[in-house]
């Protein structure tokens, strides 16, 4: 099974084409998932993490 990563560009279109510095901005709270990995592109976040870590505060993000 591998685990599907997602970059800050995906996680900006998840989150309904918010700006990048509003992802910014989201990646950065304290409650938002631990990165995977750190790349020369950036920060990486498994897909599952940020899906249920939206599910739960995407009230709370407008």
């Amino acid at each position: 099974m591998s685990l599907v990563r997602l970059g800050s560009g995906e996680i900006r279109t998840m989150l309904g084409g918010v700006l990048r510095h509003r992802v910014y901005q989201i990646t950065s709270r304290r409650d938002f998932p631990e990165p995977v990995a750190t790349l020369q592109m950036g920060n990486v976040w498994l897909a599952e993490d940020v899906e249920a870590w939206i599910a739960a505060k995407r009230g709370d993000l407008d």
